[in-house]
C-alpha cells in the first residue's frame, strides 16, 4: 500500500485579531475637528463603515485574484508538494511456507525459479519439415536442474532451450512426459538454482488469493498476475479430448503462461497454470478470468516416478487405438454406441483378450462406456496388473472378455502412437473417397476407422 506524504508549513498564517490596532484619538467615522455625532446617526454610521470595509476587502481580493491570474503576485519559486514513501521491503529469508507473504516477496523468491520455453520442431508426424518456435512456461524444482512444465509445452520438439530471468539460457532434455496428464520434465546440466516449494494443493478454498509466474505471449517475459481461486475440481476437456481434473483460477493466463507456477500466499506452488477458456467456435464472445491449472497433488507422485525412472510406472496399457461411435451411426446401423476398436497391438492384454478390430467397448466391470473419453477416462482407475471384465458388441453379438492391463512403457506407448499415426494418415486418404458416395455403408465386421 502506497502512504501519502504530509507536510507542514513552519509559519502558519498569522492570526488577524491578534495584531495591535493603531489609534488616532478619533471615534471611527469622525473627521477631525468635528464634534460628537448624533446618537441616532450612530448605527448608521456603523453600517457606512462596515460596508467600506468590505467594499476595500473585496476590491483587495478581486486584485489578488487578477494578480494570481496575470502572476503578477507569483512567487520566485514555485513549490510542488512531493509525496515520498518508504521502499517496499522485501526479504526473501521470509519465505518459509508457513508464513503469509506479500506479492513482491513472492516474485522476488521465486522468480529466478521460473524459465521460459522454447522448442523446435523441424519435422512433424508424417515427416514432412516444418519450422516452428513455440514459447511457454516452466519453474525449477530441485537445484540440480530439474524443471517441471506442460507435456504440450514440449511435444514433438527437436531440441528445447530454458531461459532464466537473468539471461542465462541451457539446452534441456526431456527426462520423462505424460500426455494424458499433460506434464513433463526437463534436465539442464546447471547446479545451485533455486528450487520452488511444493504446496498441498488438496488445502486450498475457493476465494484464497494465488498469483502466477510466466511468460505471457511469449514476449512480455517474468509477469507476474494475481487472483483467487474460482473452483476446484472442474472436469475440463481439453483439445486433445482428454478429461483433467482442474483448479479454476481468475488469474490472467495467457498462452505463454502453459507450465509456470501458480502460488498460494504462502509462496508453494499449488498448480501448474495450462489453459485458458476461450470462446466457443463461431463465437466472437470474450471469455476472461476463466484460467485452469492442474492440481499439484495429482501429479506429484507421476513427477517423482519420471525423475526416477523416466516414466510413470504402473499405468495401465491396453495396446488398442479408438474412437468414438457417433450416435448418427449408432441409430442408423442399430449398433450400440461406445469406443470402437480401430488397431490392436498384436503384443498387448488386448490381443491376448480377444479383443478385435472393429470391436464396440461397451462397458468396463460394469460401468457403462459411451465413448473413447469415456473409456480413457475409466482406465485412469486401474493399474498395471489389474484384471477387468469387458462387455464387446461384435457382429452384432454381445460378448464378455476378460483383460489384464500390461504395464505402458515408453516403448509400448512409442508402438501405439505409432499406430495412431498411420491410422490417422490412413483416415486422411480415405476420407475424400467415402464423402463422394452418397450413401455409404459398411458391413458389421468391417468397421470404417474414420468415424469419430
Amino acid at each position: 500500500m502506497y502512504d501519502n506524504g504530509y507536510y507542514n508549513k513552519e509559519n502558519g498564517p498569522q492570526d488577524p485579531w491578534s495584531d495591535p490596532i493603531e489609534t488616532t484619538g478619533r471615534p471611527l467615522g469622525r473627521e477631525s475637528g468635528e464634534g460628537e455625532p448624533h446618537r441616532k446617526k450612530k448605527g448608521a454610521g456603523r453600517m457606512v463603515a462596515l460596508c467600506l470595509a468590505c467594499a476595500l476587502v473585496g476590491g483587495i481580493a478581486g486584485g489578488v485574484g487578477v494578480g494570481a491570474a496575470t502572476g503578477a503576485f507569483s512567487p520566485a519559486d514555485t513549490t510542488l508538494l512531493e509525496g515520498t514513501r518508504p521502499p517496499t521491503v522485501v526479504s526473501v529469508s521470509n519465505v518459509t511456507g508457513k508464513k503469509v507473504l506479500t506479492a513482491p516477496e513472492i516474485y522476488a523468491a521465486f522468480v529466478n525459479s521460473t524459465v521460459g520455453i522454447t522448442t523446435e520442431v523441424t519435422t512433424n508426424v508424417w515427416g514432412q519439415p516444418v519450422s516452428q518456435a513455440a514459447a511457454g512456461s516452466g519453474f525449477v524444482i530441485t537445484d540440480d536442474g530439474y524443471i517441471l512444465t506442460n507435456y504440450h509445452v514440449i511435444e514433438d520438439a527437436d531440441s528445447i532451450k530454458v531461459t532464466f530471468v537473468d539471461g542465462s539460457s541451457y539446452d534441456a532434455v526431456l527426462v520423462g512426459g505424460e500426455s494424458e496428464n499433460d506434464i513433463a520434465v526437463l534436465k539442464i546440466e546447471a547446479a545451485g538454482l533455486t528450487p520452488v516449494i511444493i504446496g498441498d494443493s488438496d488445502n486450498v478454498r475457493v476465494g484464497e488469493q494465488v498469483v502466477a509466474i510466466g511468460n505471457p505471449l511469449g514476449e512480455l517475459t517474468y509477469s507476474m498476475t494475481s487472483g483467487i481461486i474460482s473452483a476446484r475440481d472442474r472436469s475440463i476437456t481439453m483439445e486433445n479430448g482428454e478429461v483433467m481434473n482442474m483448479i479454476q483460477t481468475d488469474t490472467a493466463i495467457n498462452s505463454g503462461n502453459s507450465g509456470g507456477p501458480l502460488f498460494d500466499m504462502y509462496g508453494q506452488v499449488i498448480g501448474i497454470t495450462s489453459a485458458k477458456l476461450s470462446g466457443s467456435s463461431g463465437s466472437s464472445a470474450t471469455i476472461e478470468g476463466l484460467g485452469f491449472a492442474i492440481p499439484i497433488n495429482d501429479i506429484r507422485d507421476m513427477v517423482t516416478d519420471i525423475m526416477e525412472n523416466g516414466y510413470v510406472t504402473g499405468k495401465p496399457y491396453m495396446g488398442i487405438t479408438v474412437s468414438t461411435v457417433p450416435e448418427s451411426i449408432s441409430e442408423r446401423y442399430g449398433m450400440s454406441q461406445g469406443a470402437l476398436v480401430e488397431s490392436v497391438d498384436e503384443k498387448s492384454c488386448a490381443a491376448k483378450a480377444g479383443l478385435e478390430k472393429g470391436d464396440i467397448i461397451t462397458a468396463m466391470d460394469g460401468k457403462t462406456v459411451l465413448s473413447s473419453a469415456e473409456l480413457v477416462e475409466q482406465k485412469k482407475s486401474y493399474k498395471a496388473g489389474d484384471t477387468v471384465e469387458l462387455e464387446v458388441e461384435r457382429d452384432g453379438e454381445k460378448l464378455q472378455l476378460t483383460l489384464t492391463f500390461d504395464e505402458d512403457t515408453p516403448e509400448r506407448r512409442a508402438a501405439q502412437e505409432k499406430a495412431q499415426a498411420e491410422l490417422e494418415q490412413q483416415q486422411q486418404e480415405q476420407q475424400p473417397q467415402m464423402e463422394d458416395i452418397p450413401n455409404f455403408f459398411w458391413p458389421f465386421g468391417e468397421l470404417s476407422p474414420w468415424f469419430y
